[in-house]
């Protein structure tokens, strides 16, 4: 049979070629996406009504204009980190090899959202650093380590810092420890997180105004998640400050194998499924009364198992 041909007079369209990049800016549906092979950025719209790509992301897009682009596809992510209750959820972050959690010895940190964050990066297989900021407020220091001590206990790193009265010192301990890796920055409004951004990243400021231009808007500046390339190789994340982080969607079998206080015990329970709350013979709140599991942990597990098995109202 023979094939046909374009009509005459005209020229069959060139498809056009398709383009790879990485997401470095994110704002509704507003997505900075930086170009492979090259520093040019392009402001890029998802597909359909839907959307759920996150800074990190590698896309393929196609360009619709010199400076837009439409995102075709989400390409093989390692990992998505997000929150969620039972109504909705936000992403933070995809392809992350570590969460950086900002504390301050002033104002005082909540306990409840870096247990959240410490069980979202294990259930997720990310190594976790917890940064004590403001050491030099000297009077409220020793009750943050007081706090802290749990969680060294528990193999937990945690380094501490003075941004502003030790620049140097922080950038040294920390440059360091993320080198090479994809790190998300967390932490509460107040922790001092604009300060670190601007001493590891020289050019934070720069790039974050050429960001804002991308996604054309000046107001999106404190309330976009947006990527640093940071000197020396790999890259930091940063996110808005939040005061709540929901873990509805890991199941309990997640949930459990998260604090890694219950995982040497979770065979030694008399039922194969055993919640840790009430039943007998459970290894796990053995543990608690003897002492081996503080308070505060098991407590922590029993409200995000009550929040995951919290189904939607309609």
């Amino acid at each position: 049979m023979k094939r046909a041909s374009a009509p005459r007079g005209k020229s069959a369209a060139a498809p056009v070629a398709a383009l790879a990049g990485r997401v470095v800016a994110a704002h509704g549906r507003h997505y900075a996406v930086e170009l492979d092979d090259t520093s040019e950025t392009l402001l890029c719209f998802p597909r359909g009504k839907k959307s759920a790509v996150a800074v990190g992301d590698r896309v393929a897009l196609q360009r619709t204009a010199a400076d837009q682009g439409v995102i075709e596809d989400i390409l093989p992510r390692r990992n998505l980190l997000y929150r969620s209750d039972q109504f909705k959820s936000k992403l933070f972050a995809a392809n992350i090899d570590r969460l950086l959690i900002m504390l301050a010895t002033q104002p005082s940190f909540s306990e409840d959202l870096l247990g959240r964050a410490l069980v979202a990066a294990e259930a997720h297989e990310l190594a976790p650093l917890i940064v004590l900021n403001k050491t030099d407020v000297t009077d409220a220091l020793p009750a943050a380590r007081d706090r802290l001590a749990l969680y060294q206990s528990l193999g937990y790193e945690v380094v501490e810092v003075s941004i502003k009265q030790a620049p140097q010192e922080a950038q040294a301990r920390l440059l360091p420890a993320l080198a090479d890796r994809a790190t998300l920055l967390l932490g509460q409004s107040g922790m001092g997180k604009s300060s670190l951004v601007n001493l590891l990243v020289p050019d934070a400021e720069a790039a974050t105004r050429e960001i804002s231009h991308v996604l054309n808007s000046g107001r999106h500046t404190t309330t976009f998640t947006r990527l640093f390339h940071l000197p020396g190789g790999g890259a930091l994340i940063d996110s808005p400050g939040f005061q709540e982080f929901g873990l509805h969607h890991l199941s309990e079998g997640q949930l459990e194998r998260a604090f890694p206080e219950f995982r040497p015990l979770l065979t030694g329970c008399r039922f194969y499924n055993c919640h840790h709350t009430k039943e007998p013979g459970c290894a796990i709140l053995a543990a608690l009364a003897e002492g081996g599991i503080a308070p505060r942990r098991h407590a922590l597990y029993a409200q995000l198992l009550h929040e995951s098995e919290q189904q939607l109202p309609w």
